[in-house]
């Protein structure tokens, strides 16, 4: 009996099935259209309001299920048949304004042809298109496949005209050369003999030929590119508003990781596609990182997009704050994974601690969670069969697991940041210093007065996520009558090491006492010296 208890307990680590969850851990932690299916709504509402017909910025770290959101809403779509084009931002970066919104312009045109080829026109029938990508069959009908066609063809002219512009200068000075001659007369004087039939006739005919004076004319323009699009935004108008009669309805762009161009241009290519918007029945969702985005700027006139009144906020993070839902959500985004590879289950797999240590050291970020997941298992199957930990992976498995994760942390930094990296450096290396060597605990106090540089790198630091929110409103036990200040974890690959070496104080997140424990003014951090 006790032989068939540890082969039960040790079973799952050593199974195959292992082998296809790495492999799927790995598959999911990329947005794809295929993935869609997978989609698990990060909190209640969220999808309907990705498909509503709203301007949203949707923010979220690196991670956290924009791109996955977004992709979800693009199926959905599909499958009702509404117009849909998707536009990885990444493809644009390092382009300068304006051959940045022209790019963008292009592929988003590209996409909606796509969309009119194939989906506008696909028969329900056609099971290789719906079913292999979208897992359903359309509603409704095949839209009219002539008015489809001659829709097709205005948007190839768009496009081709937008590539011309393109491949042109930013701005170039055309010379047009105009010829004129001097004026050539010419006289014809006819003589016939009258009256005889067949006589002949006689003509003679005298030219005249002025001075001929050759002058050129020459003129001179500038054609900018700006000025193309400021001149032609009636044309894009117009073809979304016979899309939208073709369709029957709205059409959605959906623009993912908008903070990949640079940031002095987002405002500016927000701007010309809502005003192209406008009136159209066209709806932009625009994925981005919120501290890396500049999506509204106060000039004369505006330009971008006010939150609130042009476009609504959906915010994807959950924060360590939402302890609770944050649990229920990243268990359900496992048991969903281990669902593909039976006979795996979670209490087979992990030790009830070690599900509790992998949410903390995710920050909430679904892509880390199942990241570090991984690595767990790794972890857990390498080492000695005896150890103590068990047959199962453990909170140590976890810790360990987070150092290995960490230099993707640290890569992606380096691709995030360009001419401020130096200053997150210098104040994440502060911070790691104050929590490690000074108040010896993972979490950290801020000030809500807190303002100036510190304050926007903390806010940096949180999207890049290294920095992690735990609470909003915190007040401290003694001192600092009436100030308030907010609490935020330092991620767990920098403090696994310090908890033995310097006797380090882990605060349990999911806790009873958790709010108790953080109202420390030992905890509260002003920023580096």
């Amino acid at each position: 009996m006790a032989k068939t208890k540890i082969v039960e307990r040790s079973s799952q680590l050593e199974l195959s099935a292992v082998d296809e969850l790495l492999v799927l851990c790995e598959e999911v932690t990329r947005a794809t259209p295929e993935g869609a299916k997978r989609f698990i709504e990060p909190a209640p509402s969220v999808l309907s309001r990705a498909k509503s017909k709203q301007h949203h910025m949707i923010f979220g770290r690196r991670g956290s299920g924009k791109s996955s959101l977004l992709r979800k809403s693009v199926a959905d779509f599909t499958v009702d048949r509404r117009p849909i084009a998707f536009v990885d931002m990444e493809t644009f970066k390092g382009h300068t304004y304006p051959d940045v919104l022209i790019s963008v312009l292009i592929k988003s045109l590209q996409e909606f042809n796509k969309w009119l080829v194939e989906a506008a026109t696909a028969p329900a029938s056609k099971k290789s298109f719906w079913l292999k990508i979208f897992q359903a069959k359309p509603a409704r009908a095949p839209f009219n496949k002539n008015k489809t066609a001659e829709l097709s063809d205005a948007l190839k002219r768009l496009i081709k005209d937008l590539e011309d512009q393109l491949r042109e200068p930013e701005s170039s000075e055309k010379q047009k050369t105009k010829k004129k001659s001097g004026d050539q007369t010419s006289e014809l004087n006819a003589e016939a003999d009258g009256g005889i039939p067949g006589a002949s006739i006689k003509a003679k005919a005298n030219i005249a030929v002025k001075d001929s004076e050759e002058t050129e004319e020459q003129s001179k323009y500038v054609s900018h590119k700006v000025e193309y699009l400021h001149q032609n935004i009636l044309r894009f108008k117009e073809f979304f508003l016979q899309l939208s009669v073709l369709s029957d309805g709205a059409a959605f762009l959906m623009l993912d990781d908008l903070y990949h161009i640079r940031r002095s241009d987002q405002a500016k290519v927000i701007d010309y596609f809502h005003r192209m918007a406008k009136g159209c029945n066209l709806w932009l969702k625009i994925g981005t990182i919120k501290h890396r985005t500049q999506w509204y700027e106060h000039s004369d006139p505006p330009i971008g997009v006010k939150l609130g009144d042009d476009a609504k906020e959906i915010n994807l993070d959950i924060s360590l704050e939402k302890y609770g839902t944050l649990r229920d959500f990243l268990r359900k985004i496992l048991t969903n994974l281990l669902d593909e590879t039976p006979p795996l289950t979670i209490s087979g797999l992990l030790n009830p601690t070690a599900i509790d240590r992998l949410i903390i050291a995710s920050g909430g970020v679904t892509r880390d969670f199942i990241g570090i997941f991984a690595n767990s298992i790794n972890q857990a199957r390498n080492r000695d069969k005896s150890h103590h930990r068990g047959p199962k992976i453990g909170a140590e498995d976890v810790n360990l697991a987070t150092g290995d994760y960490s230099p993707l942390k640290q890569e992606e930094f380096k691709l995030d940041t360009d001419s401020e990296r130096k200053i997150l450096e210098d104040e994440f290396k502060s911070l790691v210093d104050f929590c490690t060597e000074t108040s010896k605990c993972n979490v950290f106090l801020v000030s809500q007065k807190l303002v100036g540089p510190v304050r926007e790198s903390i806010d940096q630091l949180i999207d890049l996520r290294l920095v992690h929110p735990v609470k909003s409103r915190v007040t401290l036990k003694k001192g600092a009558s009436g100030e308030l200040f907010e609490a935020y974890m330092l991620d767990l690959s920098q403090y696994t090491a310090a908890r033995k070496v310097h006797e380090f104080k882990m605060i349990d997140l999911g806790g009873a006492d958790k709010d108790e424990d953080i109202r420390k003014a030992s905890l509260i951090y002003s920023g580096s010296q």
